[in-house]
């Protein structure tokens, strides 16, 4: 009898990067969503990142993000890199550029693994480097009438 990793499902997907974009229109949970369903996957994890109403101490009253036109190249690049990385049987992400509102979905990552801890980890791992490593930049302003820009995903 095969032991549980002999099973192909217990393996990463041949082509996991289902979908990747730079949206300028608002993000869908259920695209990503879908996007990642897997029969073999025991786990997915699913990040939203919203636009919140304060950073650093102040209110913030407008936000826009902006990118490099080597972004969506870079996004697919990183989950590549996640993908190598882990058991990934599916994977996704999308981010918004353009003017967002309070409440908005600046960005949606969604990891399918065979278990649950491998879609955590590879999903922690997905946003964190898309942060760290993508060219895309937040314009926030505050109610005090300052401004700031952040490289952020």
């Amino acid at each position: 009898m095969a032991t549980t990793n002999d099973h192909p499902g217990e393996q990463a997907a041949q082509d996991p990067v289902k979908l990747i974009g730079i949206r300028d229109a608002a993000l869908s949970l259920d695209e990503v969503f879908r996007a990642v369903g897997d029969d073999a996957a025991g786990g997915t994890a699913l990040f939203v990142g919203t636009v919140r109403n304060h950073d650093g101490g102040a209110d913030v009253e407008e936000l826009g993000y902006s990118c490099h036109p080597s972004a969506e190249a870079e996004m697919r690049r990183v989950a590549e890199k996640v993908a190598a990385e882990f058991p990934v049987r599916a994977l996704a992400a999308v981010h918004r550029v353009g003017d967002l509102r309070v409440g908005d979905l600046a960005v949606v990552v969604a990891v399918s693994c065979p278990h649950r801890g491998e879609a955590f980890e590879a999903c922690r791992k997905l946003i964190d480097d898309l942060k760290h490593e993508v060219p895309i930049w937040k314009h926030q302003k505050f109610s005090d009438g300052t401004e700031e820009w952040v490289g952020a995903c």
